[in-house]
């Protein structure tokens, strides 16, 4: 029995009372596409692709000050010779290194994915966090269950 629809139309529920406008949008893309019968054709592609061009635009927006020339050589050198840049350097290498730990776990245990979802809510509205994405939150979640597995 599918019950993707269900779990779907209750993940848009708690994103709709949790104001989490992006899961809730989610939530409706991937329903119209189940009721729209494309579904074998579609969600492959997805699957196959979405990363990647989610990834693409959200690096097309990050590099937006460059293209609009906002950044000064002036401050890309300052990302290479002082402290707090040369930190930035390494957190960058850091968080793709987990983000990339994020990635295998969901592909090794797929069902921790609605959890995560339901926690990146209630950390918005109960901490006034800001949304992420659920790979920053599965590389968090793999990060805690390395600290588990230590017991």
């Amino acid at each position: 029995m599918d019950t993707s629809l269900p779990v779907l139309l209750v993940l848009l529920i708690i994103a709709i009372i949790g104001r989490s406008n992006l899961v809730a949008m989610a939530s409706c893309i991937l329903m119209a596409i189940k009721f729209s019968g494309l579904d074998f054709i579609l969600l492959p592609l997805l699957e196959k692709k979405g990363l990647k061009f989610g990834l693409l635009v959200l690096m097309v927006y990050i590099l937006l000050p460059l293209a609009k020339g906002e950044v000064t050589t002036k401050e890309v050198r300052y990302s290479f010779s002082t402290v707090p840049g040369l930190f930035a350097l390494m957190g960058g290498a850091l968080a793709t290194h987990l983000n990339n730990e994020g990635l295998k776990l969901m592909k090794a245990m797929p069902e921790i994915i609605f959890g995560m979802t339901i926690g990146t809510i209630l950390g918005t509205v109960f901490f006034k966090g800001v949304p992420c994405g659920p790979v920053m939150a599965a590389a968090v979640t793999a990060i805690l269950l390395e600290i588990y597995s230590l017991f």
